[in-house]
């Protein structure tokens, strides 16, 4: 799967689709299922009139405070500052490689307290900050913007672009630090609409200034995506769905991830065989055309 960050220093250019628009709605229940937020200490700032606005977040000894003026969706200064033991370790204003100085603040995770701010623990050392954007638009997109300590007096920036799932920021099995837990947006509209396209599970962890997936090293959450996709296949191939190829992509990605290519490439036939790969955006992408078309985006994508 593609990494998908972006150094302060360098651009990773990633994949456009020419497809997106206003279609349909975020895949239902995408990241319901995943455990609730309970990493960080979070202080929340009354929001000041609309004409300016103050969001704050600490975590032991790591402080940050947001500000702009202006609107929520049309904020100007946008500045962040972030203190360690009081001291100011780092300030700068709010500016991604994705959108320049037009993002908006905005919770990337769901269900949020309204803060785009948290103060959280990545990896060894002092807690990092996250900045969660957004750039407006249908299905599009979510930014966090990660303002990382390399030194107890040096913090510097790194973009992780998330598209439409945004990201939950989670403590998993085997490791006390935190890590985003996200869906794999190339996906979206890749075999059809959105409403009936399926993202398969990404993980993210930061580490010395980068952004590594690490989806691979938790196969139990693996199989429970996996699981949700392949019960909805099931659900549409028994009502004859004609729009069955987006949830199924997702689940051969998934099995591909747990190193079950073999077995997924022959239920694929089957149903290839039994007609229940359909899609609707494109027709002619079905059968043994979706399955070859498949394993292609599989392989270009690190699956």
């Amino acid at each position: 799967m593609t990494n998908r960050y972006f150094p302060t220093s360098r651009l990773i250019p990633r994949r456009s689709s020419g497809r997106r628009g206003a279609l349909g709605r975020r895949y239902a229940g995408r990241l319901s299922s995943l455990s609730a937020l309970a990493l960080s200490l979070v202080v929340v700032a009354g929001a000041l009139p609309a004409s300016a606005a103050t969001y704050r977040a600490s975590l032991g000894p790591v402080a940050a405070t947001l500000t702009y003026r202006g609107s929520d969706t049309n904020p100007h200064g946008t500045t962040i500052t972030v203190t360690n033991a009081r001291r100011v370790v780092y300030r700068g204003p709010v500016i991604t490689k994705f959108c320049g100085r037009l993002c908006w603040p905005q919770a990337t995770y769901y269900p949020s307290n309204g803060n785009p701010l948290q103060v959280v623990r990545l990896e060894p050392g002092l807690p990092d900050v996250v900045l969660g954007l957004y750039s407006g638009g249908a299905h599009c997109c979510y930014i966090d913007l990660i303002v990382e300590h390399r030194t107890p007096t040096k913090f510097a920036t790194v973009e992780l672009y998330l598209g439409d799932p945004g990201a939950r920021i989670e403590r998993l099995p085997g490791s006390p630090y935190g890590a985003f837990v996200t869906a794999d947006d190339a996906f979206a509209y890749e075999f059809t609409d959105y409403a009936a396209s399926g993202l398969p599970l990404e993980i993210e962890r930061l580490s010395h200034g980068h952004v590594r997936n690490v989806t691979r090293q938790y196969p139990a959450l693996i199989k429970k995506d996996a699981k949700v996709f392949l019960t909805a296949f099931y659900a549409q191939a028994s009502t004859h769905y004609q729009d069955s190829v987006g949830v199924i992509a997702a689940w051969a990605a998934d099995e591909y991830l747990l190193g079950r290519a073999a077995a997924a490439n022959r239920f694929l036939h089957q149903q290839a065989v039994a007609g229940h790969l359909n899609g609707q955006m494109e027709p002619s992408v079905k059968g043994e055309a979706f399955i070859a078309q498949l394993h292609a985006f599989l392989k270009k994508q690190g699956y």
